[in-house]
């Protein structure tokens, strides 16, 4: 087995709807991988439709790592996800098996690959009440303000249209640790990353989002929400600030149609999908893309069998 420093990690990286999950299957199948997954919001039990995890049968033919591990009553963060990420690649190459990060989440998956070293730092409840009540009196333009001026740097990195972003960033700004204006120092990891991006054309895609959200509606989303809300998980919590969550809660209340809930939800969708393109970028020299369509994936399977030195007379 090859050293730690010589290990190769592969990552698949793109929008939502792109493909990814599949294509790491695909992968994993074939160069004998586990999968570390690389999304904010398939940590959370209980949520499994709304967060598009991988089925059932996909995690029982692929060792799946990073998802259903805490509660949507836990808070959970990107240093958090840094320790658990190293552990579980380290765990893989122990047993001579190939780690390939998957997700979309791209703070989580940069600060893996490059090796921040995120401060971890306790959540301050009192603090993220006043701020929630600020937000409350004073909407989120003055937190994002705040947040620009105490922490210039994390402001650049944080999705400023997110409130639930914006008032954690404060928050351990205003604790200290996270208001350094270079961000946070990089340790190289102890491995080699091979980045495979998946591109979809963006009507195509806003097309795959189209069909994935009413696909999860029919999968039976608002009965999800509903366990979740019985099981005292309520819209409050930062968990259920993932997408579709609380529109749907919205619906449950007699706030909003289920047509606009699911309308709402796509447009959202489609945004996100737009902004995660702040984090990959086509033009980013350390990722290398290939279509979503069935040309360029099997264009990526071969990529990835080079990277890692595997021959694909497997497939």
């Amino acid at each position: 087995m090859l050293s730690a420093r010589q290990a190769n990690v592969l990552a698949i990286v793109g929008p939502t709807a792109s493909g990814k999950s599949r294509l790491g299957m695909e992968i994993a199948q074939v160069v004998g991988g586990e999968i570390i997954g690389a999304d904010s919001r398939q940590v959370y039990r209980h949520m499994d439709i709304g967060t598009a995890k991988p089925p059932a049968e996909d995690r029982q033919l692929i060792r799946h790592h990073l998802i259903d591990i805490i509660d949507p009553s836990e808070d959970y963060s990107v240093a958090l996800y840094v320790r658990q990420a190293r552990d579980a690649i380290a765990n893989v190459l122990r047993r001579g098996r190939v780690p390939i990060v998957v997700g979309g989440t791209g703070q989580y998956v940069w600060a893996l690959l490059e090796g921040w070293n995120v401060p971890e730092v306790s959540p301050n409840p009192l603090l993220r009440d006043e701020l929630q009540a600020r937000m409350a009196r004073e909407g989120l333009p003055t937190l994002v303000k705040d947040l620009e001026q105490t922490a210039p740097a994390a402001a650049k990195r944080v999705d400023l249209a997110n409130p639930r972003r914006v008032i954690r960033a404060l928050e351990l700004a205003l604790q200290g640790p996270n208001s350094e204006p270079e961000g946070p120092t990089r340790t190289p990891p102890p491995f080699q990353a091979t980045v495979i991006g998946i591109e979809v054309d963006r009507a195509r895609l806003y097309e795959r989002i189209n069909a994935r959200v009413d696909a999860m509606f029919e999968a039976g989303w608002v009965g999800e929400v509903e366990h979740l809300l019985n099981m005292g998980y309520g819209p409050g919590l930062s968990a259920m600030s993932s997408l579709g969550y609380r529109e749907i809660c919205e619906y449950l209340r007699g706030e909003a149609t289920l047509k606009d809930a699911v309308e709402t939800i796509k447009t959202k969708t489609r945004r996100f999908a737009r902004q995660q393109g702040a984090w990959f970028r086509t033009n980013d020299e350390r990722i290398r893309w290939f279509s979503g369509e069935r040309e360029g994936l099997d264009q990526a399977v071969e990529h990835a069998c080079d990277s890692v030195g595997k021959r694909m007379d497997s497939r």
